[in-house]
């Protein structure tokens, strides 16, 4: 549905595109303001109206989630991996949901390093995978962020349990 410079879709047939393949759920790393200025400000609100979950995470272009969000993303696509739900992204932010699915690695594979996860991911969609500097440091960093916020969060579960 994106009307943007050249490109001008469908959204309509887009969706039953969408719903041919049987999508289920969509993960939207976009911000509100990126879906006014691709004209679809609705589509949030239509995937919905079209039975379709819609995990929105907004998230500015050329720049990573903080672990917290990142670890709710995580947490969420892999209920929707783990019940067989067929999910996808949304395709105008490629590069983001790619530094996603690197932490989404790294966090399945305690063996798989930073780097691997990045090349594995080049490799399938092309060189321009984890495209800043800020999402190449935030791949490198994932996992001690991750265990830092793991241990705030259950510092604080134990200190409420109390």
């Amino acid at each position: 549905g994106c009307r943007f410079k050249d490109v001008r879709r469908n959204l309509q047939k887009d969706i039953e595109e969408l719903k041919n393949y049987g999508t289920q759920d969509i993960f939207v790393l976009c911000t509100r303001g990126e879906l006014l200025k691709y004209r679809v400000p609705n589509l949030i609100d239509t995937y919905q109206q079209h039975g379709i979950c819609v995990h929105h995470y907004p998230i500015p272009d050329g720049d990573a989630p903080d672990v917290a969000k990142c670890c709710k993303i995580l947490e969420e696509l892999r209920s929707c991996l783990e019940s067989n739900r067929k999910t996808i992204h949304i395709y105008t932010r490629i590069f983001l949901s790619l530094t996603v699915a690197a932490c989404l690695l790294l966090q399945l594979s305690d063996t798989l390093a930073p780097q691997q996860a990045i090349d594995s991911l080049r490799n399938l969609r092309g060189s321009g995978a984890i495209q800043t500097i800020k999402q190449y440091n935030y791949l490198h960093d994932f996992r001690e962020n991750l265990a830092a916020h793991l241990a705030t969060k259950d510092t604080v579960l134990r200190s409420v349990s109390r």
